[in-house]
């Protein structure tokens, strides 16, 4: 009898600024995980209606991949806030925070967050014991998640002038036609966000460059460096989810991909 095949590897895209700093992180793509259907790959979305034993077993590998204990990896339910956390100890699934950033300096605790077309943002200080990790949909995003991260960052002694960020898998702008509310929120927020704003051939609508916002609020933000990896996660189905990909084709459900960090240990 043969025996089973060994688990695939998890193929996590990473930041050499953030590795540069000893903080164990990853932007974790489909791959490596056991979930099939829909979320083949590495689902790693609680909320999703996956079968709960494989996003647990998913989850797990994650941890493993960062070393530290599976239910050492937290996430929080996430409600397009600007909100952070200071996490100091884990917690189980069900007692998640409603927040979008989470910052922590415990080395025992990864942070993470899940996306499926939202930006995800991974942040260190220059030695790697403080992190952070935002969920920066456009709601978050011009609501100012991002900073708010790093302020959380902050109160943990980091500063400001030596934290890093990277910006991992993101819908891109040519597949993010949006409606003219939209528009006309952003562009009464700041004028100069029309920068960020492509006409479509659809009447008042618009494809809205989410990455290229992301990056100048992180700009303007007074951290050391922004890198973005410059990955669409509607565009390349084999490696990512995209919560839009899954609605023009009107299915029922999709996975989430996960973007987590954890404190250096030297």
């Amino acid at each position: 009898m043969n025996a089973p095949a060994p688990p695939a590897p998890l193929a996590p895209l990473t930041d050499d600024t953030l590795t540069a700093s000893g903080a164990r992180h990853g932007f974790f793509d489909r791959s490596g995980g056991v979930s099939e259907g829909l979320f083949a790959g590495l689902n790693c979305g609680a909320g999703s209606s996956d079968e709960p034993a494989s996003v647990a077993e998913n989850r797990a590998r994650v941890a493993r991949y960062l070393d530290v204990a599976p239910d050492r990896l937290v996430s929080a339910y996430q409600v397009h806030s600007a909100d952070t956390l200071v996490v100091t100890q884990h917690w189980t699934n069900d007692a998640r925070p409603k927040v979008d950033g989470l910052v922590t300096a415990e080395p025992d605790i990864a942070i993470g967050v899940l996306t499926a077309d939202c930006g995800p943002l991974l942040f260190s200080s220059g030695d790697g014991k403080i992190v952070g990790a935002a969920h920066a949909g456009w709601k978050g995003a011009l609501t100012g998640i991002a900073e708010a991260t790093v302020d959380a960052m902050e109160t943990l002694g980091a500063r400001r002038e030596s934290i890093i960020a990277a910006l991992g898998p993101t819908i891109s702008a040519a597949a993010y036609e949006i409606g003219p509310e939209f528009v006309t929120r952003f562009n009464d927020d700041d004028p100069a966000n029309a920068d960020f704003f492509r006409a479509s051939t659809r009447d008042g609508h618009a494809f809205f460059d989410l990455p290229g916002y992301i990056a100048r609020r992180m700009d303007r933000a007074g951290i050391a460096g922004f890198t973005d990896l410059a990955r669409c996660t509607y565009a390349d189905e084999v490696a990512f989810f995209s919560y839009r990909r899954t609605t023009h084709r009107g299915e029922h459900d999709y996975g989430r991909l996960i973007a987590a960090i954890a404190p250096a240990t030297n």
